[in-house]
């Protein structure tokens, strides 16, 4: 226990409080049990620590790694005694989803020591979707995202620009802030701008990590298949990157990756639970299964630059970003005569060259441009949706 505690201390000591994320200020850290779930990579252990280091004494905390060798032979629930034995409240469980039962010792905890809080996070976020629904009465679960185009300008280029809200961004707002070069800046960020570790030596190596351990691990190990199927679900996500915005063909796609059709569904979820790609449905309401969806996207760019590499298309590219930036704080569908459809908006998303055909006879209908960096009537800049959170 006295290692952990130094460990812990020395963590929170070194943890950089100058930049917090979007979630730091949505989350009711007040709350006795805390879930915070999000794709491998996006920075959910320095929200917790900066947590710590912000705004609970240093004395009454430990932060622990679930992964540490400490627990191959101590529980969680004991831990937890030892810490109300000390009159320590405040528990904080990284890569929880590492740690065998973690949600039956999570409810022990709530019921019998109630003057310990608990916050907990972990990247597999197909074991925590499960332990949730273990935990729905106790816990308060928080998803986290990889970096806006607004919080990479502020973490990496020192540009702080205030997060604006869709109908903020549709009635041009925006235009008052002045960004220099904001299309180069857009560029490098869908390149390499979504993880916080972007600037890190051996960026492309470590999507790579990211990528097979999420598909070659995280996915098999919580569905019981083999190694084998990571590599055909990775091979499934090559054609993600390389398409046009992908309309899933079930029974093309069962035979490219040598899978029963009615198999793919059940992938499909996984993939989607496990931060790699985002489903795109239509405005029905209810029955999750693939015969409502209309498109397939990979999560974000960062994703289809890893895989598709040289091969990348534009189009699915920006319509990746817009997704990807707006499915935050909007729900957003497909529209059958456009793109996407938001609370009663429609958009169309496009190049400069890009018409308003498709949106002629369409009510609240807006044509998104890349390659511009102002507004003009109901033509938005692409770029202006990334500073939604």
């Amino acid at each position: 226990m006295d290692r952990l505690i130094q460990i812990s201390k020395k963590l929170i000591n070194e943890t950089d409080t100058r930049f917090l994320r979007y979630l730091y200020e949505d989350i009711g850290w007040n709350n006795r049990i805390i879930g915070i779930r999000g794709a491998r990579g996006v920075g959910k252990t320095t929200l917790m620590l900066q947590h710590i280091k912000l705004a609970v004494p240093p004395d009454d905390v430990l932060y622990v790694n679930a992964d540490d060798i400490y627990f191959s032979n101590h529980r969680l629930i004991d831990t937890a005694e030892l810490l109300s034995n000390r009159g320590i409240h405040n528990f904080y469980i990284d890569e929880i989803h590492k740690y065998k039962d973690w949600s039956t010792e999570i409810k022990l905890i709530y019921d019998y020591y109630k003057d310990l809080k608990v916050v907990f996070s972990g990247s597999s976020i197909l074991n925590l979707n499960k332990g949730a629904s273990d935990l729905s009465r106790r816990a308060v679960m928080y998803q986290m995202y990889g970096l806006s185009f607004r919080e990479y300008l502020a973490l990496f280029r020192g540009i702080i620009v205030p997060m604006y809200s869709l109908p903020e961004i549709l009635s041009g707002v925006p235009e008052n802030i002045r960004i220099p070069n904001p299309l180069l800046f857009f560029d490098d960020y869908l390149k390499r701008g979504y993880y916080p570790f972007a600037t890190d030596d051996g960026f492309e190596n470590k999507m790579k990590q990211i990528i097979n351990l999420t598909l070659e691990n995280d996915i098999p190990v919580y569905a019981n298949l083999s190694a084998s199927m990571g590599r055909k679900l990775k091979a499934l996500l090559v054609i993600i990157a390389q398409s046009v915005p992908f309309k899933p063909n079930m029974s093309k796609i069962a035979e490219i990756i040598g899978v029963g059709r009615n198999q793919l569904p059940e992938y499909f979820n996984y993939l989607k639970d496990a931060g790699m790609i985002e489903m795109l449905k239509d405005d029905t309401q209810g029955i999750r299964s693939l015969s409502k969806i209309e498109k397939v996207y990979l999560d974000n760019t960062n994703l289809i630059y890893s895989l598709a590499e040289n091969t990348v298309n534009t189009g699915n590219l920006r319509e990746t970003f817009f997704l990807n930036q707006t499915k935050v704080r909007n729900y957003v569908t497909s529209s059958k005569k456009s793109d996407f459809t938001i609370d009663g908006y429609t958009f169309e998303i496009g190049g400069k060259s890009k018409g308003k055909k498709q949106i002629e006879n369409i009510e609240n209908g807006y044509v998104v441009k890349d390659g511009i960096e102002y507004s003009a009537g109901n033509v938005i800049p692409l770029w202006w949706f990334g500073l939604n959170y």
